[in-house]
């Protein structure tokens, strides 16, 4: 009696169902983390109003004054040169530009004052001051 031998044959493909799933595993957490990074890092004590509406703008700057009474835009440290260049470079390039000022409750009035009269002065249009919903 004669036995056969039987060779399996050796599969040449490689598998990708585990790299797709790690994939968009990957991708569900850069969705879900990407918008809590993006918020900014400067804690401001913003002041409290009754009534409000969420913003919907396309581009926007958010321009941060600490209690410190440091300027930030989108998080990073600027002087008062730096920001009117920044604001007015990208006026430049979108007229429709919105500007959302987040300043500390404990920030001298004449600093937001001063900082709205540059704004004004470059030509925005879309300001908005944040705060907070009251409790």
């Amino acid at each position: 009696m004669k036995r056969s031998r039987r060779r399996s044959e050796i599969v040449a493909e490689i598998n990708i169902t585990p790299l797709t799933d790690v994939a968009l595993v990957l991708l569900i957490i850069f969705m879900i983390t990407t918008p809590l990074i993006l918020q900014s890092s400067i804690k401001v004590n913003l002041p409290e109003a009754a009534s409000g509406k969420p913003l919907t703008g396309t581009r926007q700057i958010n321009i941060t004054v600490a209690e410190d009474n440091t300027v930030h835009i989108d998080d990073k440290l600027v002087t008062r040169k730096q920001l009117i260049a920044t604001v007015r470079a990208a006026h430049r390039e979108n007229p429709e530009l919105e500007v959302i000022l987040f300043s500390d409750r404990m920030v001298r009035f004449k600093n937001i004052v001063s900082i709205l009269d540059d704004l004004n002065e470059i030509g925005i249009k879309n300001l908005n001051i944040a705060a907070q919903v009251e409790k």
